[in-house]
């Protein structure tokens, strides 16, 4: 049977995955001639991070001891994979529209989705002792919860800015801006999901 450490290990490694997924949605956003390039990292990052979500409900199945409730473990590893999944959703969105070029808007809700998978990699580590990581542990996922508080207003401002500027003269600019924007917030939105699974799980264990 798989020890109690396997899971930290693959809660870890995960987050590994959403770390790079997070640059190559970063270095998407930069535009060009390599948007398809990093929206086939994102694609690749995602895929990897789906097999580690697999091989974390195997073990659940397999595993005698779990090193907290199982339902706790798939609602973690779960919305983990969710994020990751959203930035895959993104990346499909900008290859259907054909997007090269990013509203500076977006690029910084990139820094945020850049930053919050860089919170929840230093988070997890902590997991293993998670009675006395508790403080840190609560002021990361604060931290998760701010950074989507601040997506929220730069994707706002991101749409006034497209209505007043290239809107006004191509309908579609903003079609395509709004779904990227949404896609966008939805993968900040993901990693709150993180922050609250973690904090449910300090304050079960304290």
């Amino acid at each position: 049977m798989p020890r109690e450490e396997r899971f930290f290990d693959m809660f870890e490694r995960h987050a590994e995955s959403l770390v790079a997924g997070s640059q190559a949605v970063r270095g998407m956003l930069d535009g060009g001639a390599t948007v398809k390039e990093f929206c086939d990292k994102i694609a690749a990052h995602e895929h990897e991070a789906d097999l580690i979500t697999h091989e974390v409900l195997q073990a659940i199945r397999r595993s005698f001891i779990t090193p907290f409730d199982r339902s706790d473990i798939r609602g973690l590893i779960n919305s983990m994979d969710d994020a990751l999944d959203q930035m895959n959703k993104t990346a499909k969105n900008v290859m259907l529209f054909e997007v090269t070029a990013f509203e500076p808007g977006m690029r910084e809700t990139g820094d945020l989705i850049i930053k919050s998978a860089a919170l929840v990699a230093e988070a997890t580590p902590l997991l293993r002792t998670m009675r006395a990581n508790a403080p840190r542990l609560n002021h990361l996922t604060e931290e998760i919860v701010r950074v989507e508080e601040q997506s929220d207003v730069v994707c706002h401002d991101g749409l006034k800015a497209l209505l007043r500027g290239p809107a006004r003269t191509d309908a579609m600019a903003y079609i395509k801006g709004a779904e990227i924007y949404d896609h966008l917030e939805k993968v900040v939105d993901c990693f709150e999901d993180v922050a609250n699974r973690i904090s449910g799980l300090v304050i079960e264990h304290l």
